[in-house]
This record gives C-alpha cells, sequence and structure tokens, in this order.
C-alpha cells in the first residue's frame, strides 16, 4: 500500500461510515468559557469503558478484579444541533454490533493517556490521574503479552471488546500485532510519560508500566534494531534501514516516551534503543535554507521528495534524545529543523498534509499542527514564539479564516482543506492533539498570547506554474499518467511535461519580488537531457541525470526541486526552458522568493515573521497591526540570537540574515 495513503486512515480523523443508530450521542456545544484553555469535556465525552472477554496473550493490571477497561471512540461526527455522535472506524455491521476496523484503537487510547498524564501533571487533577490510569489499562490490554509476537500491540478493537487483528481496510502490519508500526511507537510514548508520572505516586502501577514498556523496547529492538547499521540506497540517497515502520516520524513519537522513560531511571536496553533510533531520525535531516528539504527531517526513509505535518515530533524527540544523552549532534539536526525548515514552511502556507515536494496536499489537521507546536517548543528559544504562530491555526490563522478550537466545549474540528473547507467531526486524534498544543499554551502564556494573534494579515509565499502550463514547442508534450503517485512522491496538476531535445516551454511566472527559481523534476538514473533555464541571463541548468539508481526506493527516480544559482529578478515575469539530449519530465517551477513573509494580527497586536533564502543580509520594512512599540529579534538559521531592538515605527525597518529569520511582535 502506498504509505502516504496507508497512513493516512489512521493518521488523519475522517468519519469513514454512517453512523450506527446505537451509538451514544453527546450534548449540544456549551456556552461556557474558562480561563485556560485545556478542557478536557470532548474528550471524556469520547471516552468509554469496556469488559473484553478472555483472549489468550492479552491481560492488563489488576484485570481480575477491576474487569473492565478505559477505551476511546475513534470517531465524532457532527450533527446539525451541534452535539456529536461516537462512531467507529470501517463498515458497520448492526446485526453483530461490530465494525469493518473497530470502535477503539490503540492509536488514540495512547495519545489519549498522554493528554491526561500531562494535564494531571500540569494541574494536580485528580479526574485526570484516574483516567490516564484507566487508559494505560485499557493500552496495555491490547499489547500482546506472551508469545512470538509479545510487546507489539493490537490496533483495533470491537464495542465488546473483541480485539480486531486484521482490520478491514487492511492495516500494515497484518495482522496489526505482527511487527513493530506506528501503534507500538505510541504505545512506548504513553508508557514512557505513564511510567515517569506514577513511578513515585503509585510504585505498584509504576512497576506494571516498567514491565511492559520493557516488553515493548524488546519488541523494538529485535524488530527494527536487527537492521541497525544497515542503510537503505533511496535514489543515491543512503538512509538508516533501523527506523519504526520505515519511519522517521513513527520512531520520533517512539522516542518521546523513551525520553520521559530515560529521565525517570530508564533501562540499559531502553537507553540503546533509544540511542540508535535518535541516530536514524537525524540521519534524515537534509538541505539548507536554499536547497530541499530546507534543514527538514524527513518522515519517510523510502522517500527524497515527501514531508507531511501529522506526526512531524522529529525535532521534538531529537531534542528531548540530545539532552539526557548528551549528544549536541542530535540538538543540531533538531535546531536546524526548528529554525531552518519552520520559518519556509510556516511563511510558505503552514503545517500541510503533504508537501510532495510543492503543496500538493494542504489540507490541514490538528495533529499537524500540534507536532510543529510540540517541536518547536521542545527546541526552545526563539521557537517558543514561533510555537505561537502554528498554534494560532486553532484561533483562526488557517484556509477557513476561523478557529477550529472552541475552549468552551474541548471540540477540535478535523481539518481544514485548501479551500477553507471544514471538517467539523471531532474525533479522537484531532480533539487529542488539539488538547496537547492547549496544554502547551497554558504552561507558556507568552507563546498564546500570540497564538491568539490569529488573523493572517499578510503573506509572501512561494509560488508555483505547474508545467504542462507552460507554451511548449517542438517536441515537447504533455504527460498525463495513469496515476499521479509516482511510488514516493506526487506529481502535480494533472502530470508534467516531457520535454524533449531541441523542446522549449515558455512559462508566466506573474508578479514576483526576487527569487530563487526551483524546477520541480522526476530525475531518472541514466539520463543524459540538461534543460536550462533563462530570462534575460542564464538562471541554470537541471541535469535529469543528477540522481542515483533505483536502489530500494519503491520507484526509480526521485521528484525534486533543483535550487538554480542565479537569482530571478523582481521583474522577470517570462522564463523558457531550452533541452538538449533526452526527456526532461518537468512537473513545476517554483518561485521561492528572497524574503518570504506571514503577519498575523488580533486583539490589538501583531506579529510578523520573516526568513531569508539569501546569501547576504536582506533590509526590509514589514507592516505590523497594533500600536506601540515593536520587538524586532533576528536570528541565524541555527535559532542564535543576532540583534534584538525595538522601535515605534508602524512600518518596521528590518534585516533578515542569511539562511536566517526575523520575528517582530507588537
Amino acid at each position: 500500500m502506498k504509505r502516504h495513503l496507508a497512513v493516512a486512515l489512521i493518521a488523519v480523523s475522517t468519519v469513514l461510515v454512517a453512523t450506527p443508530p446505537q451509538a451514544d450521542a453527546g450534548p449540544a456545544a456549551a456556552a461556557t468559557s474558562t480561563q485556560r484553555l485545556t478542557n478536557l469535556d470532548h474528550l471524556d465525552f469520547l471516552g468509554d469503558t469496556v469488559t473484553p472477554p478472555q483472549q489468550d496473550g492479552h491481560t492488563t493490571y489488576r484485570l481480575a478484579s477491576e474487569p473492565s477497561v478505559g477505551t476511546l471512540w475513534t470517531y465524532a461526527d457532527h450533527r446539525d444541533n451541534g452535539s456529536f455522535q461516537r462512531v467507529g472506524g470501517g463498515a458497520y455491521d448492526p446485526a453483530t454490533d461490530t465494525y469493518g476496523q473497530g470502535a477503539f484503537n490503540s492509536d488514540d487510547i495512547a495519545r489519549a493517556a498522554v493528554v491526561y498524564l500531562r494535564d494531571w501533571r500540569q494541574t494536580g487533577a485528580g479526574t485526570s490521574r484516574t483516567r490516564a490510569f484507566e487508559m494505560l489499562r485499557g493500552l496495555t490490554y491490547m499489547q500482546t503479552a506472551t508469545g512470538p509476537n509479545a510487546g507489539n500491540v493490537v490496533l483495533w478493537m470491537q464495542p465488546d471488546g473483541t480485539l480486531h487483528p486484521s482490520a478491514e481496510p487492511k492495516e500494515l502490519p497484518d495482522p496489526s500485532d505482527s511487527d513493530a508500526s506506528y501503534w507500538l511507537a505510541r504505545t512506548v510514548w504513553a508508557l514512557g510519560e505513564g511510567y515517569a508520572a506514577f513511578r513515585d505516586s503509585d510504585p505498584a502501577f509504576a512497576g506494571f508500566l516498567k514491565d511492559r514498556l520493557d516488553l515493548a523496547v524488546a519488541a523494538l529492538d529485535r524488530q527494527v534494531l536487527t537492521k541497525d547499521g544497515q542503510f537503505l540506497q533511496i535514489d543515491g540517497r543512503r538512509t538508516p534501514a533501523w527506523l519504526v515502520a520505515q519511519g522517521a516520524d513513527a520512531s520520533a513519537e517512539a522516542v518521546l516516551g523513551l525520553v520521559a522513560y530515560e529521565r525517570a531511571g530508564g533501562s540499559g536496553q531502553a537507553r540503546h534503543v533509544l540511542a540508535r533510533l535518535s541516530d536514524g531520525i537525524a540521519q534524515m535531516a537534509g538541505g539548507d535554507a536554499r536547497t530541499w528539504p530546507f534543514g527538514g527531517v524527513l518522515p519517510w526513509a523510502l522517500s527524497r521528495s515527501d514531508w507531511h505535518a501529522w506526526s512531524s515530533q522529529m525535532p521534538a524527540a531529537l531534542a528531548g534524545a540530545g539532552d539526557v544523552l548528551g549528544d549536541a549532534s542530535l540538538r543540531r539536526a533538531a535546531a536546524r529543523d526548528s529554525f531552518t525548515f519552520d520559518p519556509w514552511m510556516l511563511t510558505s502556507g503552514g503545517p500541510d498534509n503533504g508537501r510532495l515536494p510543492t503543496r500538493l496536499d494542504a489540507t490541514q489537521i490538528a495533529y499537524g499542527v500540534d507536532s510543529r507546536v510540540q517541536s518547536l517548543v521542545a527546541t526552545g528559544g526563539a521557537g517558543d514564539r514561533r510555537a505561537g504562530l502554528v498554534a494560532a491555526w486553532f484561533f483562526g490563522a488557517n484556509a477557513s479564516q476561523a478557529p477550529t478550537y472552541d475552549p468552551a466545549t474541548g471540540v477540535t474540528f478535523d481539518g481544514v482543506a485548501a479551500d477553507g473547507t471544514v471538517n467539523r467531526n471531532s474525533g479522537a486524534e484531532s480533539t487529542i492533539h488539539g488538547l496537547l498544543t492547549m496544554l502547551a499554551l497554558d504552561a507558556h502564556p507568552a507563546v498564546r498570547e500570540i497564538a491568539e494573534t490569529a488573523s493572517v494579515r499578510e503573506r509572501v509565499a512561494p509560488s508555483v506554474v505547474q508545467a504542462e502550463e507552460g507554451r511548449l514547442t517542438g517536441d515537447a508534450t504533455v504527460v498525463k499518467p495513469a496515476s499521479l503517485w509516482t511510488g514516493e512522491s506526487l506529481y502535480g496538476g494533472t502530470g508534467y511535461a516531457a520535454l524533449r531535445d531541441g523542446s522549449t516551454a515558455t512559462y508566466d511566472l506573474g508578479t514576483h519580488p526576487a527569487a530563487l527559481l526551483m524546477p520541480v523534476a522526476d530525475l531518472q538514473p541514466g539520463s543524459t537531457d540538461v534543460t536550462t533555464f533563462t530570462a534575460g541571463g542564464g538562471l541554470g541548468s537541471v541535469r535529469s541525470g543528477d540522481v542515483g539508481a533505483q536502489g530500494d526506493s519503491p520507484a526509480p527516480g526521485a521528484l525534486l526541486p533543483v535550487t538554480l544559482p542565479k537569482t530571478l529578478g523582481a521583474g522577470q515575469r517570462t522564463v523558457t526552458a531550452t533541452t538538449t539530449g533526452g526527456e526532461t519530465r518537468l512537473d513545476a517551477l517554483m518561485v521561492q522568493p528572497l524574503v518570504t513573509k506571514l503577519v498575523l494580527g488580533g486583539g490589538a497586536h501583531g506579529t510578523a515573521l520573516l526568513r531569508s533564502a539569501a546569501t547576504a543580509t536582506e533590509q526590509v520594512t514589514v507592516a505590523v497591526p497594533g500600536s506601540g512599540t515593536a520587538d524586532v529579534w533576528t536570528y541565524d538559521g541555527q535559532g542564535a540570537l543576532v540583534s534584538h531592538k525595538r522601535t515605534a515605527a508602524s512600518a518596521v525597518p528590518v534585516s533578515v540574515a542569511p539562511g536566517g529569520f526575523t520575528l517582530v511582535r507588537r
């Protein structure tokens, strides 16, 4: 199965089936308000208990004396009266009261436990402690405790507590407890934070959690780290073979739990797994302010072209691992992602579901937003302030221009499409990650203040022209493949322009400031063609053979942006591509301004982020909403403060360091 589609079945909270008539309905949205942003009401509503039947290899803490365990409904369907109805995943069979997938899943139960644990530790709330306890009991029931798959986790459970290891639609791995998985990684996350939280207050339960965590760590060791030190060859790039589910994203969520475990005492095996997974994650970083992936950590070891915001807590994991392991190289990789990649991501449109490598899935969900918030908070310093810019998504800085989180009810909507359409369902995943962000904002008032400056006032962002929209001459054709999915990335538009020897393609780029031109081409090993780009003068060339052999990649070639060396002037709207040799598969042209910008305003305040892809300091002005003095912080690409000044000017003069960013707050 294609990873970006298969994983999204769990990563995106979308109601897949009609609501069964017997599912519980929640109350209509209340009109109450609270000083804290964190409101657990909707998460509590999604919670449930079940008394599972006896099932071989599955038990939990004090099951004989307390036979019911905590669970969580997967989805919540929005009703016209403002209430929600709880549903499971997959086709529903009313005759058996079962779903093709199940009612509850370990992925969400694990992350709900993290919410309750953090709320309990942040506020001392006994109710959150109790719910964390029950969620962890339910989660460990879904973990396979004996046999060859010991330590792994079944993903789905039916309403009566029966486990469903082989769901429809089919999950990978199948059965779901047969190998390392995203849900094993998230179980490690929850158990690590659970052990740290209960270690002193309930040593007996903490000891049980430790045993189960050690079981999960052993599963990671035998299933993932058997490939420690081995590498995949992906279109000329070497990537680590020892990542959970071949992902830096899944591995990062396991690392979050291992960091918490290590801080609470840990074990030798857990520390080893922590160190090796962290090293693998760090090796997925690449690029700089001018070249893809712009300092970011790519999530999937089988693609050089795919980045997604959901499950992108790689910087948070690396920052934590760097601290507990004393490894400065891990902290540097986290900093590059937070202080080089994130300014590009924020100014170019925000935490999308898919940069492949252009914005081909600009849907945004709470999971993606929260992943970036947590990572920026974890890297600290300037990351804290920019975490507020990301979190503003929940308060209206999104394509719908309306809040996606309601502090009066605890409801987080399931997502916002690129055209502003809101999915008003509020399933477990969205609720969980909305609350994780709110907990972070409640703990960091300065970040919260920026987050609530929530209206997008201005954005200067990269633009994209699809290659098939150009004026083609000579032996050039538009190719519309049967599938836009290449096996590891995605063509934009309807396909690509095939430019052959002697052909040209001319493009109108529209108005733009001084910019870099980044043709996106499907580079193919062995290709001899060269496509040269001119706009008045020469900008540079793309050599389609500048890619390695397919190796372990799902498909030959790599769909990548190639940064041309010469700057495209502000008055240069027309670009011509001329090909010699073989065939260039040109997907798109990305016009990357040397300075991009995001400005938010609201509540008599304003915040601006300016990001540089230039090689020298850029001097620009930015209109920042609000009144009074503006603070101007200038940082380099590693997040080091270059200067801090204050000004009362309405049009604020700023310097943007090469490859760095500047933050203005009024």
